[in-house]
């Protein structure tokens, strides 16, 4: 709904139409899991799913496959991303041993300082093949198929940035009737998702290597992704639940913070500005254009290629997550304590970036938490938005237990 393009197609029916976008945010994703807890919960029967079309970026691709994956049955999806959130440690994200973590630094300083390294083997701050590992026996991507054949999935859709051509691709696995786009800077390719698309898709710069997928370089879906919404539109959304990974938006000004800034507030700020400020761009092009067209509306023009998307967003505040991870700072590997600490990131100006790296499980389950209390104190709003989606079938009128 950002452009004419994103609506040239048919009206679909309410029903079948919704999508949820999850946007990026390391560590901050699990954030997203809290949220769907409290949606599953609202569920009328133990499965089904309320989401045929669903987007991921960077962390909140992972969530979005595991939950496709389990298409058929929502709630099943939703407690397999909880029970790995729950337990998570960054061993399972990242090498965190010395052993690991010095030869990636010894490879990066040198890649950095004499060039070496780089024609033969990814170079990267962090070695992430412990999540690749992860990913790969907890996610079978083999069941895609027939739950698109069912009708249980429209469509799932990845997004990350190609290196090799300097634009944002987003991968999409689904129904036949889905077709490609090409706009300015984005892509929309359908194919057979993999691991490597999710790992692509989650490679933060820097810190996570590039993938090579069919002799192209990846990296995190959050850079260069001008239009976050817009994929979901391509698929043929007419209304969006976006779950994003924090927002300064309505809540209080930030502190100015005196000297220098750190590096880790340098990085923190980039990495927010990936995660979060272009969503919020494309959010508030979007409610222009709702606005321009009911106004149009009133007057009596009709519109066949633009259509009004419905939205709801669920955002926490940027300042109460950085104020968790601040809290849970004491749990990060002593191996990755000894290289960032110089950084700033323990102080509170540097929260920011701990906020992102942080995958640790006293973390991820206060940010679940804060998750579904903000989801359920938003419920009658969020039963009203999904209510077509929300129907039971038949008579079944009784609601999952919290």
């Amino acid at each position: 709904m950002l452009e004419p393009h994103a609506h040239s197609q048919e009206p679909h029916p309410e029903h079948g139409s919704t999508a949820l976008i999850l946007s990026g945010g390391g560590a901050r994703a699990a954030y997203q899991v809290g949220a769907l807890q409290a949606i599953a919960d609202m569920m009328p029967t133990a499965c089904g799913n309320p989401f045929p079309i669903i987007c991921g970026t960077s962390a909140g691709a992972l969530n979005a496959t595991a939950l496709a994956v389990h298409a058929a049955c929502f709630s099943e999806g939703v407690d397999r991303l909880r029970s790995v959130w729950a337990g998570f440690d960054s061993s399972q994200v990242y090498r965190t041993d010395w052993p690991g973590v010095l030869s990636s630094a010894l490879r990066w300083l040198s890649n950095l300082a004499l060039g070496m390294f780089n024609k033969t083997r990814p170079v990267s701050l962090l070695d992430n093949s412990p999540l690749q590992q992860l990913l790969s026996q907890t996610l079978d991507l083999k069941r895609l198929p027939a739950s698109i054949h069912a009708g249980h999935l429209r469509a799932l859709c990845l997004t990350m940035c190609s290196y090799t051509r300097g634009d944002s691709v987003s991968f999409f696995q689904g129904a036949d009737n889905l077709e490609e786009w090409s706009r300015s800077r984005r892509r929309g390719e359908r194919c057979e998702l993999g691991v490597p698309h999710l790992m692509a898709s989650a490679a933060i710069p820097l810190l996570f290597p590039a993938v090579n997928i069919d002799g192209e370089y990846y990296g995190d879906g959050a850079l260069r992704q001008l239009a976050p919404i817009s994929p979901a539109l391509h698929l043929g959304a007419r209304r969006v639940l976006v779950i994003g990974a924090g927002s300064n938006q309505g809540g209080q000004p930030r502190r100015a913070t005196p000297g220098y800034p750190s590096l880790a507030q340098i990085i923190g700020h980039i990495m927010t500005s990936s995660f979060v400020d272009s969503l919020e761009m494309d959010l508030e092009r979007m409610h222009r254009i709702n606005r321009t067209l009911s106004l149009l509306e009133r007057e009596g023009h009709q519109h066949a290629q633009l259509k009004p998307v419905k939205s709801l967003v669920l955002m926490p505040e940027a300042t109460e997550i950085e104020e968790l991870a601040a809290r849970h700072a004491h749990t990060l590997p002593r191996s990755i304590s000894y290289f960032v600490r110089g950084s700033g990131m323990f102080k509170k100006a540097g929260s920011n970036l701990l906020s992102y790296l942080l995958f640790e499980s006293p973390y991820t389950q206060a940010l679940m938490d804060l998750g579904y209390r903000e989801a359920k104190a938003r419920e009658v709003e969020l039963r009203d938005f999904l209510r077509p989606e929300l129907a039971p079938p038949s008579n079944i009128i009784s609601f999952r237990k919290a």
